[in-house]
């Protein structure tokens, strides 16, 4: 990735930028061949796969020199948790159930070192490439690329988006919006007019304080209501469900042969 802009530099100047997110397929030939699709960035989630760090590490050390970034959603909102993959080279934090300005505050904290946030310092190791290196220069570098995503998927997280928004350093709500229409009682009812309320409460939120919105999922109808809104950091399907309907796409052409 040197001498390209990084993603949060695209998304902080306005531009689209596209990515996909993966559950299963922790494979060390992942990040080239979704950079080998055209994709910017992978959202690698350890929420729900039950994926262990040193697999992370592989697969985010066979993404060094590809043009693709390599993120992580980690289970929990904890120093802990975003400390690890983000020494193990993440380029980007994604946390679950984000519902508070307090939240969204110790994110930014955790992500960014000093003098933006409070990240434990050390260096020469995964992260910068085992370099030895100038560690203020790297750290004002990682401080400009690491990048901040919040997921919005309550009620609460609704409520609160404006103020969550308004949080500096943070970069990107993303819709979660399976959790969010079971929060609110209309699980995966998609079309449901309380559902593009809070949508749209959410993007005069991220609209009034400059924040970027994000979403994903695999139907381009929905996408483009999105894209449509103003929603610029978007995602496409999910390693399982894309292989999936692939090959039963596939199989299905196959078997009409005869």
């Amino acid at each position: 990735m040197d001498g390209r802009p990084c993603v949060r530099e695209r998304i902080l100047r306005g531009e689209p930028v596209y990515g996909t997110m993966v559950f299963e397929l922790f494979t060390p030939g992942l990040p080239a061949i979704l950079a080998a699709a055209g994709f910017d960035f992978v959202v690698l989630d350890t929420e729900h796969s039950g994926v262990g760090i040193e697999t992370l590490k592989t697969v985010i050390a066979c993404a060094r020199g590809l043009p693709i970034e390599v993120y992580v959603r980690v289970p929990e909102k904890s120093y802990a948790a975003v400390a690890t993959v983000l020494d193990a080279g993440a380029q980007g934090i994604m946390v679950p159930m984000l519902e508070t300005p307090e939240q969204a505050r110790d994110l930014v904290e955790w992500v960014r070192y000093r003098p933006e946030g409070k990240r434990g310092c050390a260096f020469g190791m995964a992260h910068d490439g085992y370099r030895a290196r100038d560690v203020v220069a790297y750290m004002a570098e990682a401080n400009r690329k690491n990048l901040v995503i919040g997921l919005i998927e309550t009620r609460k997280g609704i409520e609160n988006a404006e103020a969550i928004c308004a949080t500096p350093g943070f970069d990107v709500a993303w819709l979660g919006h399976f959790d969010l229409t079971n929060d609110m009682g209309i699980t995966a009812q998609f079309e449901h007019p309380e559902f593009w309320a809070a949508v749209d409460r959410l993007v005069a939120a991220a609209r009034k304080h400059g924040t970027a919105l994000g979403g994903l999922d695999g139907d381009l109808a929905y996408l483009a209501k999105l894209r449509a809104k103003g929603f610029k950091v978007l995602g496409y399907g999910m390693d399982i469900a894309v292989l999936r309907n692939a090959w039963a796409q596939g199989l299905a052409g196959l078997k009409a042969l005869g």
